[in-house]
């Protein structure tokens, strides 16, 4: 899930189609006898062709990619590159690769996939949501690694921190008098998150991004439903390419018709713990494609929204079912605005070079190709 993909540093620091064309076999031993029959074959061919350029021929109308040889692709790993510029806050990576199996399987994976077993992606704990979510779903606080970055998590939470992205009236919940306690997240630190996570994710599934609180315990009022909408409309072709699909889900909006699955995690963004609020979307679409968002509507603290859309397309490579995975990756965070020039261009190197291992090890953990 996309939380694996969002690293430290991407918030602060600095195809000629080589495939075997799909004629019916009838065809393939037909001797034309004459020019209509030739003619008939020839159309069939053309027609084979050009439905095997599709996925590439569409992929270069909205994304950066605008020439990728997808045999080629198949043969390298994950290709990812800088996205169109963004304003202010916002940052955009994309990448693309071909994977084995249809786009229902790769779906399927992304799913199941738990980033936690690869140390370097530093996500401590990850846990799936149902759709009545409760504080109880979120017994694994206790457990939390008791390492440097979940003890500046501790810490800010404790003094009710102005580092900590929470609403005034979430902020009041905690009580310092309460704030002792064993392991590496005190009883009162786990249940003051407990709580604050439960409602959020009830209220996503209630009334989409729009129904999450502000960020306004210390004066500023950040709305993660506005920050959503951001990344969006600064990427007008992606928009319009998932129009549709995003218009059944709850982000940048209310609740849609799509349901989502639901997760949070513990991770390390920038060397501080962060606690995170996921809800993953997919859809089918018309000749086996699929259309997926991943959207982190609420962090604690180190970025105020992340984005992954995806976009897949059944090919064949090699007389194997293959798939085409462009994915686009968008994020909203403070400290991104005060970046320019040399450091910006910093960061989204590195955010290139995070999305990339991730998905490298995405792929590593589901067979690669």
């Amino acid at each position: 899930m996309m939380p694996a993909y969002l690293q430290p540093s991407v918030t602060t620091n600095s195809y000629s189609l080589l495939m075997k064309s799909e004629i019916p076999r009838a065809f393939r031993r037909l001797r034309p006898t004459n020019s209509v029959a030739a003619a008939l074959i020839a159309f069939l061919i053309t027609r084979s062709t050009i439905a095997l350029a599709d996925p590439a021929s569409e992929l270069a109308g909205f994304s950066i990619f605008d020439k990728i040889d997808i045999a080629e692709l198949a043969k390298s790993n994950v290709r990812t590159e800088h996205g169109p510029p963004m304003n202010g806050q916002f940052l955009s990576v994309q990448s693309c690769y071909v994977a084995s199996g249809s786009p229902a399987q790769q779906i399927e994976a992304l799913r199941k996939w738990n980033p936690t077993k690869h140390s370097e992606l530093k996500v401590f704990l990850h846990s799936d949501l149902p759709n009545s979510p409760s504080p109880a779903n979120f017994a694994k606080l206790k457990s939390a690694p008791d390492n440097s970055a979940v003890g500046t998590l501790v810490a800010a939470t404790q003094k009710v921190s102005s580092e900590l992205q929470i609403s005034k009236d979430e902020a009041k919940r905690f009580s310092a008098t309460n704030a002792s306690g064993g392991g590496a997240m005190p009883q009162a630190v786990a249940t003051f998150w407990s709580e604050i996570l439960a409602g959020r994710a009830a209220s996503f599934i209630k009334g989409g991004t729009s129904a999450q609180q502000p960020y306004d315990h210390t004066g500023d009022s950040i709305r993660p439903n506005e920050e959503a909408n951001s990344l969006l409309k600064q990427q007008e072709k992606i928009r319009r390419q998932f129009s549709g699909f995003l218009g059944q889900t709850g982000i940048g909006r209310g609740a849609g018709s799509l349901s989502p699955e639901l997760y949070w995690e513990l991770l390390e963004v920038d060397d501080r713990g962060v606690l995170t609020l996921g809800g993953f979307y997919s859809r089918a679409g018309a000749g086996g494609t699929y259309q997926a968002a991943d959207i982190l509507y609420y962090a604690s603290g180190g970025y105020y929204v992340a984005l992954a859309l995806y976009q897949m397309w059944p090919v064949t490579v090699e007389g194997k079912a293959s798939t085409l995975v462009w994915r686009g990756d968008m994020i909203s965070s403070a400290s991104l605005a005060s970046l320019h020039g040399v450091e910006r261009l910093g960061s989204e190197s590195a955010m290139v070079k995070d999305i990339s291992k991730a998905v490298t090890l995405f792929r590593r953990d589901n067979g690669g190709r």
